[in-house]
């Protein structure tokens, strides 16, 4: 427990100067408007892909506004991408080495659910994440959010309920999860403890 305490000791102070937190920001919701854009897409048809209020993409795109995890994963699915992906466009830095205090850190605001890119950007189909749940939150996602990616769940510290659909997994440290075809996915803590886990993404094109 003690990784997982360090992990999120560690983050919140990465996130105690507020001009790091308003930087990614805004480069999520330049990628965000890039993504929309390059698709010839208006503000309206891209809420209505996703799902999701106009008014908060507007938000999002111009930095006013921190993006939920809930909201990045329909976003996301509307784009055709993986979350793990559009982020990446976002915020990974070039190179072969990543250092670990390079690595982008990014803050769901709705549930402190705290996601570390490992993986540098490359050309290669994979991307490497470390993800810190706080303890009695979840985080939902939409099956469109994994309709491209193959993805693994390997449970660090600390417990992981995973609901894949109508599924329930228990997972705990050590345990390594294969993700069946794309369902509307739960990430949820329930327990008294931060769990952190690894997330595999192998995009599919």
């Amino acid at each position: 427990m003690e990784v997982a305490y360090t992990l999120l000791r560690h983050t919140l102070v990465h996130y105690s100067d507020g001009m790091l937190h308003d930087d990614i920001d805004l480069r999520i919701g330049a990628r965000i408007r890039a993504e929309r854009e390059t698709r010839g897409w208006s503000l309206t048809e891209l809420a209505d892909r996703a799902k999701v209020s106009r008014a908060m993409i507007h938000k999002v795109e111009r930095g006013d506004s921190s993006p939920t995890a809930n909201l990045l994963g329909k976003l996301s699915g509307a784009f055709g991408l993986s979350m793990s992906t559009l982020l990446a466009r976002a915020e990974a830095a070039g190179g072969d080495l990543l250092r670990k205090d390079d690595q982008p850190v990014w803050t769901d605001p709705e549930t402190g659910y705290i996601r570390r890119q490992v993986s540098p950007k490359s050309d290669m189909p994979l991307d490497l994440v470390e993800v810190t749940l706080p303890a009695g939150k979840e985080v939902p996602m939409p099956a469109s959010a994994y309709a491209f990616i193959r993805q693994l769940i390997w449970v660090l510290a600390g417990d992981l309920v995973f609901a894949e659909g109508p599924v329930r997994h228990e997972l705990h440290a050590g345990d390594c999860l294969h993700l069946g075809p794309p369902e509307d996915c739960v990430f949820r803590n329930e327990g008294n403890e931060p769990c952190t886990y690894a997330v595999a993404v192998l995009r599919d094109g």
